[in-house]
């Protein structure tokens, strides 16, 4: 069903994207559902279970980690109430799914802070009410073609539930999404195949052969990247081994020893670093960066038993990453900062942002921003990622900036995973937002001193971006067509213009105000001089009295990024 289900979602990715209320050209809500699913697919393809507790809870692990965007994190709340429910079963009928999928909800509702309705969160609310109240058969097909029906049904109801939707005359992307994940659990309870790509072979597991998906490393292609250490020497890495486990925690198997998830965190960390320990009632994911990695997994079997365990030798590979650049591999968009953090002494704050083109990445790391991960709208950081950057950085508390509305809840569900250090998000929403929230950060003040001044910041500053559109459509009033140019003012489009420079102008006239002081221009991939210069005279014009600040920002697709304060 899963693997069904990923398959579907992967064949109407660009149909999902589609959906997007902004008629912008990186709408990426069935981007990031499909690089979650297949994140938890390729979990889940490591062991395959019959059993479907165990099934679920490496389901389960693998979307935790792998979840993007806000569609993407839901999802994987979704599956992780799910897993819980059905930890302890080999095998469910109806009301047990219909059970797990109710928890599921409730999972999900609880991770978001504030609830939108007319979402995904909607569509999975009334297709598992609609689960529960099912009484007449106790067949899991029976139960999940009402499911599907109703989450149709719900689906179809958004744009009456959530104004810009009907505004726009769309249904929500991420309620799509989950629906083309039913059809593909539907098909394969009807006994459909699931079509395999010559790339990949078949798997022969104790449910008989399951077909691995088309684009089943899809998520690990988009981030082939080359990593930060390709800029070290081998002899300055710490500790040599990658070391992956799973724990299958027995209690009282050592006299003496219960286990405590905190406490078992404390002990791994002084072996290594990169520590990373996702457990539930029976099971613990650990990963580490270890010099033995036997003492790791001695201090583990205090608690039970391990399982897929895999050691890799990081010298070795590091030594590969220098070979593959002298071949002419492009090294990664990675800080400079970031580069240094590794041999860093311990301090007492750290800093990761979220950008996409190299001037912001330098203008970030120029503000003292130790790790910058390459992304943004159009290809969101995992939750894993984020947890990884923060645990490259020796610091004790730890600042993520998203600097995108759709990288904040996979940001928030990273503060879980994160141990021995403290991690605040702070919501920006934009490049700009991140800027002036770095800018507001006073190294001697304390960590609440500093997070109450960085979210104040967030208020002060105006944002703004130009693209062009890629549909015909109506939103606030604003007839919007097709390869215009649209500017945005803190999610909201406020103009579409046939020219590039007079969307630009007009956003900047509802950005200045009289209380307005600066303006700052990120110039972008389709950026000109005689563009930049034109606007900079128009704001010298109409003006005056207004300061002005040009750096090069690089981004794709938004030739201009304004802020005004």
């Amino acid at each position: 069903m899963v693997l069904a289900g990923a398959d579907n979602l992967r064949r109407n990715v660009d149909k999902v994207n589609g959906l997007n209320v902004f008629p912008v050209p990186d709408g990426d809500t069935g981007t990031n559902m499909n690089l979650t699913l297949t994140a938890g697919c390729e979990e889940l393809k490591k062991k395959p279970s019959s059993h479907i507790g165990k099934a679920a809870d490496a389901l389960s692990k693998g979307l935790l980690m792998g979840a993007r965007g806000n569609s993407g994190v839901i999802l994987s709340q979704l599956f992780r109430g799910f897993a819980k429910h059905v930890h302890d079963l080999e095998s469910v009928n109806g009301q047990q799914f219909a059970a797990a999928l109710q928890q599921g909800v409730e999972t999900a509702y609880k991770a978001v802070v504030k609830p939108v309705e007319g979402t995904i969160l909607t569509v999975s609310k009334e297709a598992a009410r609609h689960a529960v109240q099912f009484r007449r058969s106790s067949d899991v097909l029976d139960l999940m073609n009402e499911v599907l029906g109703r989450a149709k049904e719900a689906l179809a109801k958004t744009p009456d539930q959530l104004a810009i939707l009907k505004q726009v005359g769309v249904v929500d992307a991420g309620g799509q999404g989950l629906v083309c994940v039913y059809e593909g659990f539907v098909t394969s309870l009807n006994g459909g195949l699931v079509q395999v790509d010559e790339d990949f072979a078949t798997m022969d597991t104790n449910l008989g052969e399951v077909s691995l998906l088309p684009g089943m490393n899809l998520a690990k292609e988009v981030h082939a990247h080359m990593p930060a250490q390709a800029h070290l020497a081998t002899e300055d890495i710490e500790f040599g081994y990658c070391t992956e486990f799973m724990l299958t925690i027995a209690p009282g198997k050592v006299k003496g020893f219960t286990f405590d998830e905190g406490v078992f965190r404390e002990q791994l960390s002084k072996l290594g670093d990169s520590l990373l320990v996702v457990a539930d009632e029976e099971l613990v994911k650990v990963h580490i960066h270890a010099e033995y990695p036997g003492e790791v997994m001695n201090q583990a079997m205090n608690y039970g038993a391990l399982s897929r365990i895999k050691i890799e030798n990081m010298r070795d590979q590091h030594s590969h990453i220098l070979e593959d650049v002298t071949h002419g591999f492009e090294a990664p968009v990675v800080s400079p900062a970031a580069v240094a953090v590794l041999t860093a002494p311990n301090k007492p704050y750290g800093f990761v942002a979220v950008a996409l083109g190299d001037g912001i990445t330098d203008i970030l790391s120029s503000v003292g921003v130790d790790v910058v991960l390459s992304g943004g709208q159009t290809m969101n950081p995992s939750t894993e990622d984020i947890v990884n950057a923060v645990n490259s950085i020796d610091a004790d508390t730890i600042y993520v900036l998203p600097n995108n509305s759709n990288i904040i809840l996979a940001a928030q569900q990273a503060v879980e995973l994160v141990d021995n250090k403290t991690l605040i998000v702070i919501p920006s929403k934009s490049i700009p937002q991140g800027l002036a929230a770095i800018l507001a950060f006073q190294e001697k003040a304390d960590a609440q001193t500093n997070t109450d001044a960085m979210n104040e910041s967030l208020r002060r500053v105006k944002s703004g971006q130009v693209t062009y559109a890629v549909r015909d459509t109506n939103m606030d009033g604003i007839d919007i067509k097709q390869g215009h140019f649209i500017g945005i003012q803190d999610g909201r489009i406020v103009s579409s213009q046939p020219s590039l420079m007079d969307a630009c102008k007009k956003l900047l006239e509802e950005m200045i105000d009289e209380g307005s002081e600066i303006v700052t221009i990120l110039t972008g991939e389709d950026a000109t001089e005689e563009g930049t210069g034109e606007l900079e005279a128009f704001i010298q014009a109409m003006y005056p009295d207004m300061e002005i600040e040009l750096h090069p920002g690089g981004q794709p697709l938004y030739a201009y990024l304004f802020s005004v304060e």
